[in-house]
């Protein structure tokens, strides 16, 4: 398999560009260990882990399924009743991870911690501010996510073909494009833009090893560009999903002035982990983005990043080309 080197690779150790970052619900020990054997760097989802003791449980089995590094990623996000982070983050240090990708609110707290313990720290942000603040903290690197997103994609509604560049602008640590990328042209017109590596997580969803529903992943590959729907945007807390009969609900009642309480019901957790489980892809809310339109098959993942990698040597090589040709042509 071809490899590409950046500053990411090198100052993360791993063998390709490319992330599997955090994903609620769907970053478990299979899905995490075929992407490490690939050469990613994929991070289990610790709060997708009940207790602290059961992600201590799901590292372990999935360092029996490969013996490549992988992180964890910890997600910090305001709630009345929190969960135990640092009961997690212990965890972590305890069990030997010696990367972590932090997510959501301030990791300010997190960061200190873990630096303390040698673990390397990948913090996701949606703006550049917050990328700027998160480099002062002493991270090692930015994952940058774009408005094309699943997911949470921040207030300010910046697509990637300008936070991209507008991150490497301001930015001297690795800076992996995270959002509205699915396959080699994004890893190259990242590269472009000024990243050193990608994050991938709608296209991991659709894989052998991913653990969802066979028909969610169908949907995936049958849904295009325009499938996913902006939720919670009166509530000042966007979210990217993607379209069904839920979705349309909750648009309704946020047109008439709803507030959450109304929608509480309809976009609770334990609904979305019903579609992946069952394959209703209309039984909750579920995440997903506007790569939708990028993806075309089920492969494996270690499939997946084979023609990745393949295609983008290919385009450097027809690239650099088009500058011989040029040079020859003056």
């Amino acid at each position: 398999m071809p490899t590409i080197s950046t500053r990411f690779t090198e100052a993360f150790g791993v063998e390709h560009p490319i992330t599997l970052g955090g994903m609620q619900a769907v970053g478990r020990a299979e899905l995490i260990a075929a992407a490490a054997d690939a050469g990613c760097l994929a991070f289990l989802s610790a709060l997708t882990q009940p207790t602290p003791d059961d992600l201590r449980r799901e590292i372990d089995r999935t360092r029996q399924l490969t013996d490549k590094p992988f992180g964890v990623n910890l997600t910090i996000l305001p709630s009345i009743t929190p969960p135990p982070y640092d009961e997690y983050r212990r965890a972590i240090i305890d069990e030997g991870i010696t990367v972590v990708e932090t997510a959501g609110s301030n990791p300010e707290e997190h960061v200190d911690d873990l630096k303390s313990h040698g673990i390397k720290v990948l913090h996701k942000c949606t703006a550049v501010r917050h990328a700027v603040k998160a480099q002062k903290l002493g991270v090692d690197g930015i994952s940058i996510d774009g408005f094309e997103c699943a997911g949470h994609p921040g207030e300010d509604d910046i697509p990637g073909l300008i936070l991209i560049p507008a991150a490497a602008d301001r930015l001297t640590i690795p800076i992996v494009a995270s959002g509205g990328i699915a396959d080699a042209r994004g890893l190259i017109a990242a590269l472009a833009l000024g990243a050193d590596g990608i994050n991938m997580g709608t296209r991991f969803m659709a894989t052998q090893e991913s653990f969802i529903h066979q028909d969610v992943k169908q949907r995936i590959v049958d849904h295009t560009e325009r499938d996913t729907a902006l939720l919670f945007r009166t509530m000042h807390n966007t979210a990217r999903v993607a379209k069904n009969a839920i979705t349309a609900e909750v648009l309704e009642i946020e047109k008439a002035g709803g507030r959450f309480e109304d929608v509480r019901h309809l976009v609770a957790g334990s609904r979305g982990r019903e579609v992946y489980d069952s394959g209703d892809t209309d039984a909750g809310i579920w995440w997903a983005g506007m790569t939708q339109g990028l993806i075309h098959d089920i492969p494996t993942v270690h499939d997946l990043i084979d023609r990745i990698m393949r295609e983008a040597t290919d385009t450097i090589d027809r690239l650099t080309a088009l500058k011989g040709a040029a040079a020859v042509g003056g």
